[in-house]
C-alpha cells in the first residue's frame, strides 16, 4: 500500500544560501576533488572523521525533523560514509521521538560507516517491502558513487520515493554525479537535497538539476578552498547617486536591425532596469516605436561615436545578412563596453575579437553556445566548463543560460540558483539582454552587473507571475528593481 503524493512542501527555492539560523550560507562550489582536500586539511588540523559525520547527521536531522511534523521516517542507507551520514541522521531523529526505520540493503563496509550504525538501536531492514511513512530520506550513496546506480538500487529508491509523502537527499540524490550533475533520466525528484559542508557543482548545474528539488546547506566547518568556484548570492542594486543625471546613470545604445520586436523589447527592458537615457540605434521605424525611447537614424558608426554610451546592446533582432554582419562590426569597432545576444552570436568570429580591449559579455542559452563552442573550437565535460574555456578563449564574459545559468569571467565560475520555469518563453532572453546593458552601462565591473543583472531578471518573473508574455516580463523588470534597491 502506498499513499499518493501530496503537494510538495512550501520550501522556497529561491534563496538556497540560507542556514538553519537564517544566515548568508558560504558561496564556494567545490567539486568532489575538492571536497576530499578539504576534509584532509580539517583531519590535518586535529578534527576527527566522526566528528564530521555526527555533524553532518544531526545537521541534516533538524531539517528531516521539519519535513516530517512527526510522521514516520524510512532512510535508506548504503555502505558508505552517506550511509553512515543516515545511520546519525536516523538515530538523533529516534532520539527525539519520531518513528525511524533503516532499510540496509548492503552492510557497513567502512570503520566509520560501522561505527554510525551502531549508534542507530531501531529496527534495520533489508528491504523496503511495505514500508511508508512521511520522509524518504536518501543516504545510499551521495557524492561516493564513481558508477552507475544498478537496477535494483535505482527500483529500491523509486519505491520508497513513492511510499513516502516527502524526500530528502543526502549531499545529492544517489546516481547524480556531483560534478557534472548529471544522473538517470527515471530517478525520482527530491523536495529537498541537503549538501555537506560545501555546495556541490549538482546543486545548481547539469542535465540531472531537476531532481534536486530545494538545496539546502549542513554545515561542518568545511574551511574556504579559496575556490573560483561559487553561488552568486541574491543582489542588492545601489539606487542613483545623489547628483546623478541620465549619462551618469548609464546611456545604452540599443543596435536596431531587421527584426525591431526584439531590439525595442530590450530597450525596454534596459530603461525599467535603471538605464538613464537608452537609445535605439535603426534606420527603420516602427509603429510600436515608444515614445520615450530615443531613435538615432545617423549612421551607426557616427551614432555609436558618443563617449557618453555606456553599453552596446547588439544582437536582438539583428538578423544573419550581410548588413547585420556590419552593423555587429560597427558595435566591436566602438570600443564600448558590449552586450552580444542572439543572432549576433552566430555571425561572430575570431577575427572579429583581436584587439579588442573593452568588456564584452557574451549571453548564449545552450544552442548558441554550441555555435560559439565550434566556432572557437573549444570542448568541455560540461555546459560551464565549456563557458570558462569560451571565456578564456575569447576574453569576453560568457553568461551561459538555460534551466541551469552560469557565468564566466575573469577566470572564475559563479552558478545561479534556478529561476522561474516560467522563463522559458520567447523574448525572455531578449529581456535579459536589456537588463545586462543597463547594469554594465551602470556598472564597470561586469562580474558584478551581470550577476545583477540574472538576479533582477529571475525576481522580474516572480512579479510577474505564471504564463506571462516577454513584454509583461519587461514590465515586471520595474517592481523587481525596487526589491533590490
Amino acid at each position: 500500500m502506498t499513499r499518493s503524493k501530496s503537494p510538495s512542501p512550501q520550501i522556497a527555492t529561491d534563496s538556497p544560501s540560507i542556514r538553519n539560523d537564517g544566515a548568508l550560507a558560504p558561496r564556494q562550489i567545490l567539486t568532489v576533488e575538492q571536497v576530499r582536500a578539504a576534509e584532509v586539511a580539517l583531519f590535518e588540523a586535529g578534527i576527527e572523521e566522526w566528528a564530521l559525520m555526527s555533524q553532518a547527521g544531526q545537521g541534516a536531522a533538524d531539517w528531516i525533523a521539519r519535513l516530517a511534523a512527526g510522521g514516520p521516517v524510512t532512510v535508506l542507507c548504503g555502505p558508505g560514509h552517506n550511509g553512515g551520514d543516515g545511520y546519525v541522521a536516523a538515530a538523533a531523529l529516534r532520539a527525539r521521538g519520531l518513528p525511524v526505520k533503516v532499510v540496509a540493503p548492503i552492510a557497513p563496509k567502512t570503520d566509520l560507516a560501522r561505527r554510525a550504525a551502531g549508534t542507530f538501536d531501531g529496527e534495520v531492514l533489508e528491504n523496503g517491502e511495505g514500508l511508508h511513512g512521511a520522509v524518504f530520506v536518501d543516504a545510499m550513496f551521495g557524492i561516493g558513487l564513481s558508477r552507475p546506480l544498478t537496477d535494483e538500487h535505482l527500483a529500491l529508491i523509486r519505491s520508497l520515493h513513492h511510499a513516502n509523502t516527502r524526500s530528502v537527499a543526502l549531499d545529492v540524490p544517489s546516481g547524480i554525479e556531483s560534478d557534472s550533475g548529471e544522473g538517470p533520466d527515471d530517478l525520482p525528484t527530491f523536495d529537498l537535497t541537503l549538501a555537506f559542508g560545501a555546495w556541490k557543482p549538482a546543486h545548481f548545474g547539469g542535465g540531472a538539476l531537476a531532481k534536486i528539488g530545494a538545496p539546502r546547506l549542513v554545515e561542518i566547518g568545511v574551511p574556504d578552498q579559496s575556490a573560483s568556484t561559487m553561488l552568486s548570492r541574491n543582489a542588492r542594486i545601489a539606487a542613483p547617486d545623489f547628483g546623478a543625471y541620465k549619462y551618469t546613470r548609464g546611456l545604452v545604445a540599443v543596435v536596431g536591425g531587421a527584426m525591431p520586436g526584439a531590439g525595442l523589447l530590450a530597450a525596454r527592458a534596459a530603461a525599467l532596469a535603471g538605464a538613464g537615457y537608452v537609445k535605439w540605434m535603426s534606420a527603420h521605424d516602427h509603429p510600436g516605436h515608444p515614445p520615450d525611447l530615443v531613435r538615432d537614424d545617423s549612421p551607426l558608426e557616427e551614432a555609436l561615436s558618443d563617449e557618453r554610451i555606456g553599453c552596446v546592446l547588439v544582437g536582438p533582432g539583428l538578423g544573419r545578412d550581410d548588413d547585420a554582419r556590419e552593423r555587429l562590426k560597427a558595435a566591436l569597432d566602438c570600443g564600448k563596453p558590449l552586450v552580444l545576444d542572439a543572432d549576433a552570436l552566430h555571425l561572430l568570429r575570431p577575427a572579429m575579437l583581436a584587439d579588442r580591449n573593452a568588456p564584452i559579455l557574451l549571453t548564449p542559452h545552450a544552442g548558441e553556445l554550441g555555435t560559439l563552442c565550434e566556432t572557437f573550437s573549444v570542448d568541455g565535460a560540461t555546459k560551464w566548463a565549456r563557458a570558462a574555456r569560451l571565456s578564456q578563449e575569447t576574453a569576453c564574459a560568457v553568461l551561459a543560460k538555460g534551466p541551469d545559468t552560469q557565468l564566466a569571467c575573469d577566470g572564475q565560475l559563479r552558478f545561479f540558483p534556478p529561476g522561474s520555469r516560467w522563463l522559458s518563453v520567447a523574448g525572455s532572453g531578449d529581456v535579459l539582454a536589456g537588463i545586462a546593458a543597463a547594469r554594465l552601462a551602470a556598472d564597470d565591473e561586469t562580474m558584478r552587473a551581470t550577476c545583477e543583472a540574472v538576479h533582477l531578471h529571475g525576481r522580474a518573473a516572480r512579479f510577474a507571475g505564471p504564463g506571462f508574455t516577454a513584454g509583461m516580463l519587461a514590465e515586471a523588470v520595474k517592481p523587481a528593481l525596487a526589491e533590490m534597491i
